[in-house]
Parts: C-alpha cells; sequence; structure tokens
C-alpha cells in the first residue's frame, strides 16, 4: 500500500468520524412519559434520542404524604443507555387549596422532601421536577421557599432539581377577564428569577396557546412562543431555561353537555395524538392546511354544517421550535408527551451526546 493510499484511507476515515460527530448534539432532550405500553415502546425504540426522561409519577397531598411509582423496567432501560430519570411530582388535579395547605405546613413541606431524597437515593434518579400548577400568585413566596428547602436537600445528596413553570410573556395580567384569571391562579405565582436561581433549570410550558377554555387557534404558533423565551431570558441565562415542545394536536367540536338536566351545546376541545388527529381529518375528507405566519398545520372540518378545527403539531412544527431553541442557544426542550408525536420527527431529531 503506498503512501497516497494511506492518505486517501485516512481521509475517508475522518470523513465518517467528523459525520458520526455532527450527528450528535449536547442539546438536552426531555420528553415527558404517561406509565403505557406505547410510551415505553416508543422510549425504546429511540433512546438514542432523548437525555432525560420525566414520568408523571408522584402526586403529594396537603400532609406531605408521597404516592406513586415509576415502572422498573423504564428505570433498568434508562440506565442500561444512560438516560437520565427525572420524575414529576404534582399537586393531583390541580387542586389549588390543597397546594395552599401544603405550602402553609412546615412539617408536611418536611415529610414531602425527606420523602422524595429517599427515592432518589433508592431509584438512583437523576432528579426530581416539581409540576405544581393552578398555584396561586398569593402563595409566590410560599412556592419558592419549599422550592428552596427541596433544592437544598437534594443538592446536598448530589441529585438535580428542576421545576415546570406556565407560560408567560408580560408583567401585565392582559386585555380580558380570562388573562386576569390566568395571570392569578396559573402564572403569577412563579417567582422565575428565584427559582432559576435555585434549581438546576426551568421547564417552560410554551403550549397551551389555545386551550378547552378558548377559541381554536395553535397550541404554540411560533410568534407567540418566542415572546415567552425572550421574556423568560430577562430573569435567566440560556443555559437554564428548557423550551416546552407540544407533540400533540387538540380538536374543537360542538360538544352535547348536561347541567342540571337541561341539554345546553357548547364548544369544546380535547388533545389527541397525531395519528388520531389525521384519522379525523381523513374521515372527514379536509385538507390539511400549514400556517406559515405561525409554523403549525390545521385543517377545517365540516360535521353536518358545524365547522370543527383541529390544530396539529407535526414534524415540521417541532423543527419550527428546535430551530428556535438553536436560535436562542438555550439548555434544550421538554416535550409533553411521549407517545403523542409525529413519528416522523425522529428522523430529523439529532442523537443526543452521552
Amino acid at each position: 500500500m503506498n503512501i497516497s493510499h494511506i492518505t486517501i484511507r485516512f481521509a475517508i476515515l475522518l470523513t465518517i468520524i467528523g459525520g458520526s460527530a455532527k450527528s450528535q448534539t449536547k442539546t438536552e432532550h426531555l420528553f415527558y412519559y404517561l406509565n403505557n405500553e406505547r410510551c415505553f415502546e416508543i422510549f425504546k425504540k429511540n433512546v438514542d434520542k432523548i437525555s432525560i426522561v420525566a414520568p408523571s409519577a408522584f402526586s403529594v397531598d396537603e400532609d406531605g404524604i408521597v404516592w406513586g411509582s415509576v415502572d422498573s423496567r423504564l428505570l433498568e432501560f434508562a440506565r442500561t443507555h444512560r438516560v437520565g430519570v427525572m420524575p414529576l411530582i404534582v399537586n393531583p388535579g390541580f387542586d389549588q387549596s390543597m397546594l395552599h395547605r401544603l405550602l402553609m405546613n412546615p412539617r408536611a413541606r418536611a415529610n414531602c422532601i425527606s420523602t422524595l431524597v429517599d427515592l432518589c437515593l433508592r431509584h438512583k434518579f437523576r432528579g426530581i421536577q416539581f409540576d405544581f400548577e393552578n398555584l396561586n400568585m398569593s402563595d409566590r413566596d410560599a412556592f419558592t421557599a419549599f422550592f428552596r428547602e427541596t433544592a437544598d436537600a437534594l443538592h446536598k445528596k448530589g441529585f438535580s432539581i428542576s421545576v415546570a413553570v406556565v407560560h408567560r410573556f408580560e408583567d401585565y395580567a392582559g386585555p380580558t377577564a380570562y388573562h386576569k384569571w390566568l395571570f392569578e391562579n396559573w402564572r403569577a405565582g412563579y417567582d422565575l428569577a428565584e427559582l432559576a436561581k435555585t434549581g438546576d433549570f426551568i421547564s417552560v410550558m410554551s403550549y397551551s396557546q389555545h386551550t378547552r377554555r378558548t377559541t381554536p387557534g395553535p397550541i404554540a404558533g411560533i410568534p407567540w412562543v418566542k415572546k415567552i423565551v425572550e421574556y423568560f431570558l430577562k430573569f435567566m441565562p440560556p443555559e437554564k431555561l428548557s423550551l416546552g415542545i407540544p407533540l400533540g394536536s387538540m380538536h374543537w367540536y360542538t360538544a352535547l353537555d348536561t347541567v342540571r338536566y337541561v341539554a345546553n351545546a357548547r364548544s369544546w376541545s380535547e388533545g389527541i395524538d397525531h395519528d388520531r388527529a389525521l384519522g379525523i381529518i381523513e374521515s372527514h375528507g379536509a385538507t390539511i392546511q400549514w400556517n406559515d405566519q405561525q409554523q403549525v398545520p390545521f385543517a377545517i372540518l365540516d360535521n353536518g354544517g358545524l365547522f370543527e378545527y383541529i390544530f396539529l403539531e407535526d414534524g415540521r412544527s417541532f423543527r419550527a421550535k428546535y430551530d428556535l431553541l438553536k436560535q436562542y442557544k438555550l439548555r434544550g426542550f421538554s416535550a409533553w408527551v411521549l407517545g403523542s408525536e409525529d413519528a416522523s420527527l425522529w428522523k430529523t431529531l439529532p442523537v443526543v451526546a452521552r
């Protein structure tokens, strides 16, 4: 073998190695997980593209009693493939009054924290994510104190802590009574600067732009998401912010509701996975359209003369949000929820560096 052949082969080897390196990313890919077989199978199939799996696993009551579990198969598979496990702890049903009683009770908080530390030690979790929602603004300082107490206890044992925070993009409550209600009960209870300083990162729930309570619209339109990111970055460095990305779709329709034995109709919506959204659209002979400004697909259905709307999240809309987190140099993303996604997104998502 002459020198020229050696040089060519070495160049080819460098190209292969370089190409492999380029296919990996240090961007953190967090996927939320529900305890069902579909979630588990998709997790196994795509584990090389997942940094952290966050099972919706634990609940706590006003006495600080924690209950729940993580599938042992998930723990073992994640450990084998070096994927961090960061379970969620929630106030079940997002019960506001129960959460208030927990925050006001030092002994209950201590009970909860002790249990969380023990769970992390026993199961070798990466850490815990707080997912306390319907948090009234009057409990802001108490929630911050509870988060700080938990962070101190977990950090002392070498574990991480993060918090899922409801979206907002300004200090002002907003133009309607709905915005005022959202601000008071869902947005203003989080002290963003203190939570970011205390915890390892924040997962902003930059989705649910439109819900069952609103008119039909995008789950997370790009202009709206950008405003949220820019607002949050006023309170924390980009390496502490994980962008919430929705994976499922929403279907708005007319529902028959019965109140006091009187039939009433109203507009309603439900979250559905991508495959079901495609099935509903196809069964009505509708066409998927693309909104270039919002960077999301949608469809309008004619159901007996009543229009129904489906706003989807697919591989293309996912990529638009992924590009956004790269633009702002964010820590990564937190995707809700594994199993509801368009399968095509896995083809463009890079492998994570371990």
